[in-house]
């Protein structure tokens, strides 16, 4: 799930999310091992069709469950 502070931007299985996190770029998969992490500014892409660009934002992956909270350019 991706949010941010006025809605829901994605919601969904997935098979793959590349990140770009503030110590570098990587990509989530299933049964990941847990990751709490903080984002830069750049794009999520999701299983290689969604794009979000994003400011900046926090990551939680636990337990094949994953929460993106986004803070976006406002434009």
């Amino acid at each position: 799930m991706v949010l941010d502070a006025e809605r829901k931007i994605f919601e969904g299985e997935i098979g793959s999310a590349f990140i770009q996190g503030d110590n570098g770029e990587y990509e989530i998969l299933a049964y990941h091992y847990p990751v709490l992490g903080l984002l830069k500014q750049g794009q999520i892409v999701i299983d290689w069709k969604y794009y979000v660009d994003v400011r900046n934002g926090i990551l939680k992956f636990f337990k094949n469950d994953c929460v993106i909270i986004v803070e976006r350019e406002i434009v």
